[in-house]
């Protein structure tokens, strides 16, 4: 992509994403993040006399035993938001490619935290920690990061979450609003994510193709390429269509089950339906779940 590309981009983006953030987004992401007037520090083993409001549920489940959130008086806020842009990002079968859903997730969490005066880091990742842009405020900052995503040339073409996000957590000195987009197309990254939950409000974008959950119905042979390794083969979608089916049912449900086990609650991008939907349904059920 061109210098004037990526900044007509970067101007698109500003134009239809900050206004959007403007209208619709902003008051729930205030309402998420500083409800409270109060910041999330730790958690700590109940004690008798502790406010059995304050119990978090989900540290309990995975401990056996009853622990409590601890709060400090609120400051500014963080948003780290991790980026994969592995060869699988650059696919899409629909509107958009995936990278491009993830730029416009990325754009408008920046201008959300941009509106509430918050700092926003940028972590690129792939087979390891590509990028990282340290947290700040400003809105040539904020363009910088959006600007990054857009222009960013990986290195590598493979994804490893887990390893990405070990090196992020020791990079995290403080708690802070950490998203990663990316599709979770990987294995073993399980204890990297739990950790980082364990730190920080950890909120999970998947970016997803329909192509990718469902091959097409015909009686074809097709050639197929992985955009991660390069290995070409063939599908039979007589034959071979059911059983992708089936291996991508179980895919996503072990997936489902490695965000149900860590306490988190993802948010699902399509490419062939608007961006933006899927995470503003997301601040608003978290918003208003949080005011009861």
């Amino acid at each position: 992509m061109l210098p004037q590309e990526i900044l007509a981009q970067v101007r698109r983006l500003e134009i239809v994403t900050g206004r959007l953030v403007s209208e619709s987004f902003s008051g729930d992401y205030l309402s998420v993040f500083k409800g409270h007037g109060m910041e999330f520090a730790s958690v700590r083993e109940y004690a008798e006399g502790d406010d059995p409001r304050s119990i978090d549920r989900n540290v309990s489940a995975r401990a056996g035993k009853p622990f409590v959130r601890q709060y400090i008086e609120e400051r500014e806020l963080t948003v780290v938001i991790a980026v994969d842009l592995s060869g699988s990002q650059s696919f899409g079968s629909a509107d958009r490619l995936k990278r491009e859903s993830a730029t416009e997730v990325g754009a408008a969490l920046a201008f959300a935290a941009l509106q509430n005066n918050d700092k926003v880091g940028l972590a690129v990742f792939t087979d390891g920690l590509e990028r990282w842009l340290p947290p700040r405020k400003g809105r040539r900052h904020v363009l910088a990061v959006i600007r990054e995503i857009l222009a960013f040339e990986p290195r590598g073409r493979k994804t490893a979450i887990g390893p990405s996000l070990d090196r992020l957590a020791r990079m995290l000195k403080r708690r802070c609003i950490l998203v990663v987009i990316s599709d979770f197309r990987d294995s073993g990254f399980e204890p990297a994510l739990k950790l980082c939950a364990l730190k920080h409000d950890l909120i999970p974008v998947i970016i997803e193709d329909p192509r990718e959950s469902a091959l097409p119905s015909a009686s074809a042979i097709v050639a197929v390429k992985d955009p991660e390794t390069g290995d070409e083969g063939v599908f039979d979608l007589r034959g071979d269509a059911a059983e992708y089916a089936r291996e991508e049912a179980e895919r996503r449900a072990e997936l489902g089950r490695i965000f149900r086990t860590s306490g988190l609650e993802a948010v699902t991008v399509t490419t062939d339906r608007p961006s933006l939907d899927p995470l503003l349904a997301f601040f608003r059920k978290r918003a208003k779940r949080r005011s009861r």
